[in-house]
């Protein structure tokens, strides 16, 4: 037995090893970094006009106490690792209505794609037919509705997690700062199940979405915690023009890894959900492997994803002597 062989019975034989290798072989099958990567263009192009309106808003609202503005900036800045704090160092708001306008109009263009483009993520992990996804306004009204209800469970969950933040400095109470950050994993444990369920054109269940919710909510804590100081350290190790450069790079790439958290997260809710493992080890490089049937029923809704029409029948077959079965159809529920 060849050590290609042996791995492959051993992953095969142990769910810890293969659910792992089934999520990453999911998540190359439909181009996750793509998906990923759709995410955050569309939260880059977001984040600015959202700047620019909170900066513009918080001038006409609180104009008498520049103090409170600047703690508000400086909150909501946290929430932005690698540039929030360049962000708001020096903030300038346009003259109010013109501010506002801009800020709307650039905040909710880049708030919709986002929303869009997570609707198109989950639908295609999930391997919704074409026919079953919504039609172009009924996604965008859904997208406006993913946008309202998300964001301000976000931005309630970031003023809960600042004010918590804020009170137990000082206190000296061990372990005090902890409970704060389990509670904002908690909240956004519950916006992630919120918006995986939403942003799906599939019936989902509570159970079937919170396993990538967990996932989510701690890696994105851990990200926020770790990843921003790391940055950091080595956009001030440079040179002020490489620093600019360095530090929208960051962004990017920063925006980028939470999409593919995301994206790895909602992988794990299907393969457990629909039971896509364990995988051959080397069916995305060849042709020649003994598909296992989490590669069939793979395979078989890929397939019938790109159905168009309701009337449109895609059967999907698998040769004999190739595969475990002369055939795999897709009986779950699209």
């Amino acid at each position: 037995m060849s050590l290609t062989q042996a791995l492959d019975g051993f992953q095969r034989r142990h769910p810890a090893a293969g659910f792992p290798l089934a999520v990453f072989y999911k998540y190359f099958d439909d181009q996750g970094a793509y998906l990923a990567a759709l995410m955050a263009y569309y939260g880059f192009l977001s984040l600015f006009p959202l700047l620019l309106l909170l900066t513009t808003a918080l001038g006409i609202l609180l104009r008498n106490d520049v103090e409170l503005q600047q703690q508000v900036l400086q909150s909501a800045a946290r929430q932005i690792p690698v540039l929030g704090n360049e962000l708001v160092a020096n903030p300038r708001s346009l003259p109010g209505g013109k501010g506002l306008v801009i800020g709307v109009v650039g905040a909710l263009y880049g708030g919709i794609g986002v929303a869009q483009a997570a609707q198109n993520a989950m639908n295609v992990i999930w391997a919704v037919p074409r026919n079953s996804r919504p039609n172009p306004f009924k996604v965008r009204g859904r997208s406006l509705l993913l946008l309202v209800t998300v964001g301000v469970g976000l931005l309630a969950t970031t003023v809960l997690s600042e004010l918590g933040r804020q009170s137990v400095q000082g206190v000296g109470v061990p372990g005090l700062q902890v409970l704060v950050s389990l509670g904002a994993v908690a909240a956004n444990v519950a916006l992630f199940v919120f918006a995986f369920r939403l942003a799906t054109a599939r019936r989902l269940s509570r159970d079937d979405v919170l396993p990538g919710a967990v996932g989510a909510a701690v890696a994105l804590q851990l990200l926020q915690l770790v990843g921003g100081s790391y940055v950091k350290r080595v956009i001030n190790g440079g040179s002020a023009t490489g620093s600019v450069f360095a530090a929208v790079l960051g962004l990017l790439a920063y925006l980028f890894l939470v999409g593919v958290i995301i994206v790895l997260c909602a992988e794990v809710n299907v393969v457990r959900a629909l039971h896509l493992y364990p995988r051959a080890l080397l069916t995305p490089f060849t042709d020649a492997v003994d598909l296992t049937p989490g590669d069939e029923r793979a395979y078989a809704r890929a397939a019938k994803a790109q159905r168009n029409k309701g009337f449109e029948k895609v059967d999907v077959s698998f040769d004999k002597g190739r595969t475990r079965g002369d055939e795999a159809r897709d009986t779950s529920q699209d």
